[in-house]
């Protein structure tokens, strides 16, 4: 037996339904599982982002086996971007969302040298773009 990878991520937070808007609008979340959700069939809602999926977990009420209350902003996600750092950057201006830090080399999991953007969700959580693809004219 080996592990495969990450089934998904937890993110908690304070308000669901800014967040849920968020990785929707912004990123092009799929949103799945709101009708179980609303009904209080399940305790989460799932993000699905490309084949990753982020389970949304409400600071008001942690669902269990959580012994501790996840604190909303302490998590730290990057997302593989198909596009130029200047096209991440031109979506998120055109959204009003800020950028922190632009661009940044980062080696991606694959070992590739990539290039990330910075930026904040609505509970102050970090996220961040990374890619590997370059502008035209570009020759690293």
């Amino acid at each position: 037996m080996s592990i495969r990878g990450f089934d998904h991520v937890a993110i908690t937070a304070s308000d669901i339904e800014r967040t849920l808007a968020f990785y929707r609008d912004v990123l092009g979340a799929e949103v799945l599982y709101e009708d179980l959700w609303r009904k209080g069939v399940i305790p989460i809602v799932s993000l699905q982002l490309g084949a990753n999926r982020i389970n949304v977990h409400d600071a008001a009420s942690p669902a269990s086996p959580h012994a501790r209350l996840p604190t909303p902003g302490s998590q730290d996600l990057c997302f593989r971007w198909q596009g130029t750092v200047a096209q991440a950057i031109r979506l998120l201006e055109a959204r009003g969302i800020a950028v922190l830090d632009s661009p940044v080399k980062r080696p991606a999991a694959d070992g590739e040298l990539g290039e990330s953007v910075y930026f904040r969700d609505p509970d102050d959580n970090l996220l961040e773009l990374l890619t590997t693809e370059h502008e035209e004219g570009d020759s690293r």
